[in-house]
């Protein structure tokens, strides 16, 4: 692995449902998503549109894929089988870590492996194995200097909701992890599927505890928050962490404020005297039409006394 790694983040595929809505899994939420689908969402969400970031993706060769959840819309076990067959097209287990959304806890879990289909994508590697990290939430994986920490905020809600919670046990095992990360002298990237901090989305579409989960972060530290969930574009900051949302990567028609498919390529380089995060925004400008860059921005971060020699004792 040379001194820039570079990572591609994707999220809110929405991939189109494989087929009709079977009796035995009505519900009122289902038939609701399913009547939304139907009305409308399956002509913002198009294969199309996913297939040609996919494509743009692979053509970047990035070293790894992240994907912060929403890979199915109404929680159909059809659905998660689809988005396995997604996951498996885009690459091998150890170069793509997924995180689920909130459509992937669409409903409580019902007879079938649900995301536990997606299970090698969403598991520690030997770095965090070695980290002591059972299985579940979060994951460590090491994709050279940079390590990817993944957060599930996914869980089952009433319908009309699209809340997301993280839970005191996964915040308090993703604060122990990320102050020893730092003690390594790694670059923590932490992906989640809500946005983080507070202010990001409205009540009905929020993290319950997003309070906290910023509480863990400016505390023990992180250099890059990725996210999506809004489906468009976002930069803030939370004291010295970067806070990126990426918009859906299957939208084939701008909706509201949400823009056609996008992905953000991140390119994270070592320097003596800190760190370099480039961030190019790829995607459509308009319907059909090719990928190409949209925007470039680039982050640095310079390191203290400590950090270097920290940094140094890692490499």
């Amino acid at each position: 692995m040379s001194d820039i790694v570079r990572l591609a983040h994707v999220s809110d595929v929405h991939l189109p449902l494989p087929g009709g809505l079977p009796a035995r899994y009505l519900n009122v939420k289902r038939t609701l998503g399913w009547l939304n689908w139907q009305r409308k969402r399956r002509f913002v969400h198009t294969r199309e549109a996913v297939d040609a970031i996919v494509a743009d993706i692979k053509a970047q060769a990035p070293d790894h894929v992240l994907v912060s959840g929403d890979l199915v819309n109404i929680g159909l076990p059809g659905e998660y089988a689809a988005a396995r067959d997604w996951l498996v097209a885009l690459g091998a287990a150890d170069r793509v870590s997924v995180v689920p959304g909130n459509h992937d806890a669409y409903v409580t879990a019902e007879a079938g492996p649900g995301i536990a289909l997606w299970s090698q994508y969403m598991a520690s590697d030997a770095y965090g194995l070695g980290l002591g990290l059972a299985a579940g939430f979060p994951y460590v994986r090491r994709v050279g200097h940079v390590v990817v920490v993944g957060v599930n905020s996914g869980v089952a809600t009433r319908p009309g909701s699209a809340v997301g919670e993280v839970g005191a046990e996964q915040l308090a095992r993703l604060g122990d992890v990320l102050a020893r990360l730092g003690e390594a002298g790694l670059v923590r990237l932490v992906m989640i599927h809500h946005p983080p901090v507070p202010g990001l989305a409205d009540k009905s579409r929020r993290l319950l505890d997003e309070a906290a989960l910023a509480e863990v972060l400016a505390q023990n530290g992180a250099e890059l928050v990725v996210h999506g969930h809004n489906h468009v574009m976002s930069s803030v900051r939370h004291g010295s962490i970067a806070v990126e949302g990426v918009a859906s990567a299957s939208a084939m028609r701008a909706h509201g404020r949400e823009p056609l498919a996008r992905y953000n390529l991140i390119s994270v380089a070592r320097g003596v005297g800190g760190e370099t995060i480039r961030i190019e925004t790829r995607g459509l400008v308009e319907a059909g039409g090719p990928v190409t860059r949209i925007a470039m921005r680039t982050l640095m971060r310079y390191l203290s006394e400590t950090e270097l020699q920290n940094k140094g004792s890692a490499q």
